[in-house]
């Protein structure tokens, strides 16, 4: 999956953002993602969903570290409340981003709709969105910077997937 597929609905997206627990890295890039197309204008378009492939955690909100990164960062992380992703996922939404390989392996591999988060990495394509709960601090600040720099990638794949949807380059629509 080198890009975005496009729109199951023409002028609308949807995504789904899939780790393990759903309290660290998929809460992290659900509220960082929701805050850039936000800022892009684009958050009346595009819907965000997180989910765990495991259901430990369902109904609490995300892992207090990683709050708090998000927290110190600007963002607003208290709406979160885990869920476990549903098979169902696959063709509800236009795409599923996956944190790690085991996640992918989790929710069927690899399709056209389905992939890893960073995939759309700017920096590094492709690579695992590491796991920071059994580590300190740091690890939360470095999956914040990952998922920063890759939701910032993937507003602006949206975008041109968007504008395709609803006509040409400069089409006012």
């Amino acid at each position: 999956m080198p890009g975005l597929p496009p729109a199951r609905t023409p002028g609308s997206y949807r995504i789904a953002l899939v780790c393990l627990g759903n309290i660290c890295r998929s809460p992290t890039a659900h509220v960082v993602l929701e805050q850039r197309l936000a800022d892009a204008g684009l958050d009346d378009r595009v819907e965000v969903a997180s989910s765990g492939t495991g259901g430990w955690h369902v109904g609490n909100p995300m892992d207090r570290r990683a709050a708090a990164t998000l927290s110190a960062a600007g963002y607003d992380p208290t709406r979160h409340r885990a869920r476990q992703y549903d098979d169902s996922w696959a063709t509800a939404y236009d795409v599923v981003l996956v944190m790690d390989e085991a996640n992918l392996a989790d929710v069927g591999g690899r399709t056209d709709r389905v992939g890893l988060f960073r995939d759309l990495d700017p920096v590094d394509p492709g690579a695992e969105v590491p796991d920071p709960y059994y580590g300190g601090d740091d690890g939360f600040e470095e999956v914040l910077a990952m998922v920063e720099r890759t939701s910032e990638a993937i507003v602006t794949a949206l975008d041109d997937v968007l504008r395709g949807a609803d006509g040409p380059p400069g089409d006012p629509a």
